[in-house]
């Protein structure tokens, strides 16, 4: 079987097993992003992938060449999220969502900082002051992939689903910035030398220029965008930019020894909200948007469970220091939302779940992970303490976001529809209509 040929199948079966499982997760009320997940364990590396055997399972070597992958479809989740930041929203609940999605992750990183730094005490062979550091600020990353989908899949809406989008989203912005501090102290701590440069500047360097990256191409969207007016051709359109703000968002400069990087995350982000706020079909747009890429939502979460190490199990030390680090997080991220919810005066249900839809994390805090492997051995081991809790996190968080959400309302029964159960009742409707015509005519004949 030719590259080409067994690449292409190994994509189809992993679309196959994740729309496979999503069926009986359906079944046993599992969100479905969980079953793509554990699609993606199965199919992966350490299970099917592990028999080498061309187009059945997805190997090691194939899981490099997949990274395009996911940077398109983060930048399509990411421009759906800066749908959350219509002005007349931002207007009721924007000081609510800044002040929340600030707090919450200071405060978790300093709960985890806390716990990991004792915890460095009692295990200093396994655990180093620096990994501690860093490994707190990875812990202000939410993944609003997985709190998306779960919105989406169930039509959450209501309180909680209006402020979590928009936390999720500051999250991210906040979480850069902690993470950039945090790491160039880590690295003063191995090098003795404090870089000002690397702690300070770099870091408020990428989430400006990522958001000036994101206007930019929002305009430049918006301007476009007028000269079609086929739907298809519009959608084309949103596709292309999406794409072209994940391109340019790759790429890195150095410029009188500062770094200069973008994060696509933002920078998507940003498209999507200066163009939702001033072209007048957004909506409908980004709902077309959506549609197009489902499919390369389910592969991007499937090829994430594949991307997902079991062998992080085999150290004890790891599994210990990731017990006690995912405890120090959701307690920062409940305890934080929380305490920031009922300082800002917000509905009882946020103050009590939405700290709970915020514990899903993955792809911007495996990011951050694979950055801090420039500190070495103390790398190493922030990676594989990341590695275990995503592979916790994202089993058990969707079900729990999915939980919260149904608790505090926003999600109902009647938001869960089959497309295939419409059309049979559109369809029932026509024969009806056209049954009474027909009636109508006989009888004035």
């Amino acid at each position: 079987m030719s590259q080409t040929a067994s690449i292409l199948m190994s994509l189809s079966i992993a679309l196959l097993a994740g729309l496979l499982l999503s069926r009986l997760a359906k079944k046993i009320q599992l969100p479905a992003v969980t079953a793509y997940l554990v699609a993606g364990v199965l199919i992966g590396p350490f299970l099917l992938g592990a028999l080498n055997i061309p187009g059945i399972g997805i190997t090691h070597d194939q899981l490099s060449g997949f990274t395009i992958i996911a940077d398109v479809a983060l930048g399509f989740i990411a421009f759906s999220m800066g749908n959350e930041f219509r002005l007349e929203q931002l207007k009721k609940i924007g000081k609510q969502a800044t002040v929340i999605g600030i707090f919450q992750a200071i405060f978790t990183t300093i709960i985890v900082d806390i716990a990991l730094i004792a915890l460095h005490f009692a295990m200093p062979d396994k655990l180093s002051l620096s990994a501690a550091i860093v490994l707190g600020a990875v812990a202000t990353a939410t993944a609003p992939a997985a709190t998306l989908m779960v919105v989406r899949q169930y039509k959450a809406k209501g309180p909680l689903t209006n402020i979590l989008l928009p936390v999720v989203a500051l999250d991210d912005a906040v979480g850069l910035v902690v993470f950039a501090i945090s790491f160039g102290i880590a690295k003063s701590l191995n090098t003795g030398a404090i870089d000002v440069l690397s702690v300070v500047l770099e870091p408020l360097l990428e989430v400006v220029l990522s958001l000036a990256l994101g206007f930019v191409m929002g305009l430049l969207f918006t301007f476009c965008e007028r000269f079609f007016h086929s739907r298809s051709k519009r959608m084309a359109v949103s596709v292309t930019f999406v794409m072209m703000t994940v391109a340019i968002s790759c790429l890195k400069f150095e410029v009188g020894g500062v770094h200069i990087g973008f994060s696509s995350l933002l920078a998507c982000m940003m498209l999507g909200t200066v163009f939702c706020n001033i072209c007048d079909f957004s909506e409908e747009l980004m709902d077309r948007a959506d549609r197009w890429t489902a499919p390369i939502l389910i592969l991007f979460f499937v090829i994430s469970g594949a991307e997902l190490e079991l062998s992080v199990f085999a150290n004890i030390a790891v599994v210990i220091i990731g017990v006690v680090y995912i405890a120090a997080r959701s307690l920062g991220k409940y305890f934080g939302a929380g305490i920031s919810a009922r300082m800002t005066k917000c509905d009882p249900n946020i103050v009590k779940y939405l700290g709970i839809t915020l514990l899903p994390q993955a792809g911007v805090a495996l990011g951050m992970a694979l950055k801090a492997t420039e500190l070495g051995a103390e790398g190493a081991i922030v990676r594989n303490i990341t590695l275990f809790a995503v592979l916790v996190y994202e089993i058990v968080g969707p079900f729990l976001t999915k939980v919260s959400l149904t608790k505090a309302g926003d999600i109902k029964a009647e938001g869960k529809t089959s497309a295939r159960h419409e059309h049979a009742q559109k369809k029932a409707a026509e024969r009806a209509a056209k049954a009474a015509a027909e009636a109508t005519a006989n009888s004035e004949q």
